[in-house]
């Protein structure tokens, strides 16, 4: 708005050419047709200093406060360490990063995923991972899960989903470790829909007032696995299963990056149990007021997939949206994931998470 009054302030003064600045017509850029594209960033991030090029690898924003995409590198070859070490910069300072076009397989994303940590090697997946992978899970496991319940798969999410912002997650949240970073590749998609949208929580944390952010800074939430199931009438088999594999952790409400210091509004709408020593009617709106602070618009990127596409994201200091907008289309999301053990998250205070139930820090 502040933009707009100074451009139309501008407007109404009157014609100064005897001003050196001014460009004559012949100077003046033309406006640029078509859809935007990330701005080329011949300069230093304005906020840390630091270089967004190195070489022919470009690192270009897409929004004010997450998500850039970058260009110019060939993820399936060999990572020069300068370029490696751009990506993990930019990682920390935009939280998502994208790459387009890239032609990795199972093993060249998990030779590209060593280059930022140690691979997550989970102990159960589904049919649809590679089984000489273990590193890599597929996404379309997913769509198995309802099945061995009893369940199809939207009546599976919609008993998981009992509010509209239930699906906002971080991966593995519920753990004592989550992930430190993921990495998403797509290997079909549909023709539309299927976008993932990222929202960023150290953005979110700066947002808050001054009063709001001290009392949320002493604050801790369980964190468990299964948070609003909706149970089948009887015999419920997946209410079974969760009751048999609890997983719960208590977490800071605010946690500081181990990276970048940065002080992290760490919630979602689907794994928060409870924040600890408040009564539930607060504790509930409480996390409403903090949920719809970090999935506000301007903290958020949504991401249009394409076969190829890569999306590289920074799992402590983000929650993203699954999309839940293409399960109607005829065409098939398959997505290869791969994910980096992750520190125990510490808070302000300095006190770590505590495991509640069924996690260990490094035991996957």
């Amino acid at each position: 708005m502040t933009t707009d009054r100074a451009a139309a302030q501008q407007q109404e003064r009157p014609e100064q050419p005897d001003r050196p600045e001014r460009r004559e017509p012949s100077e003046r850029r033309e406006p640029r047709e078509g859809p935007a594209r990330p701005a080329r960033t011949d300069r230093p991030d304005p906020v840390t200093g630091v270089d967004l090029r190195v070489g022919g690898v470009e690192v270009r924003p897409v929004a004010g406060h997450i998500g850039a995409e970058i260009t110019g590198v060939d993820l399936a070859a060999p990572l020069d360490d300068a370029v490696a070490d751009l990506i993990r910069r930019a990682v920390l300072r935009w939280k998502v990063v994208f790459f387009r076009d890239q032609r990795l397989d199972h093993a060249g994303q998990v030779a590209f995923a060593r280059r930022f940590g140690e691979p997550v090697v989970l102990g159960r997946r589904g049919g649809a991972s590679p089984p000489d992978f273990p590193e890599v899970e597929t996404t379309a496991d997913r769509l198995e899960l309802g099945g061995r319940y009893g369940m199809d798969h939207e009546e599976w999410l919609a008993r998981r989903r009992p509010h509209l912002l239930r699906g906002w997650h971080c991966d593995h949240g519920a753990r004592v470790d989550p992930p430190a970073a993921t990495i998403l590749r797509a290997e079909s998609v549909p023709p539309y829909g299927g976008d993932t949208t990222w929202a960023n929580l150290a953005a979110a944390y700066a947002g808050l007032s001054a009063p709001v952010r001290a009392f949320v800074d002493g604050l801790r939430a369980e964190h468990r696995l299964g948070v609003g199931y909706q149970p089948r009438p009887g015999d419920d088999a997946y209410l079974r299963h969760l009751l048999d594999h609890q997983v719960a952790s208590e977490h800071p409400l605010v946690r500081v990056h181990p990276e970048t210091g940065e002080r992290v509004l760490f919630v979602n709408g689907y794994y928060i149990e409870q924040i600890t020593g408040v009564s539930r009617p607060e504790s509930a709106a409480l996390l409403q007021m903090l949920l719809d602070q970090a999935v506000r618009p301007e903290y958020t990127v949504r991401f249009r997939w394409a076969p190829g596409s890569v999306a590289f994201w920074d799992n402590r200091a983000t929650i993203h949206l699954a999309p839940g907008d293409h399960t109607g289309l005829d065409a098939p999301r398959i997505m290869h994931r791969v994910m980096l053990h992750g520190e125990v998250p510490v808070g302000v205070d300095g006190r770590p998470s505590t495991p509640v139930t069924g996690t260990e820090a490094g035991r996957w």
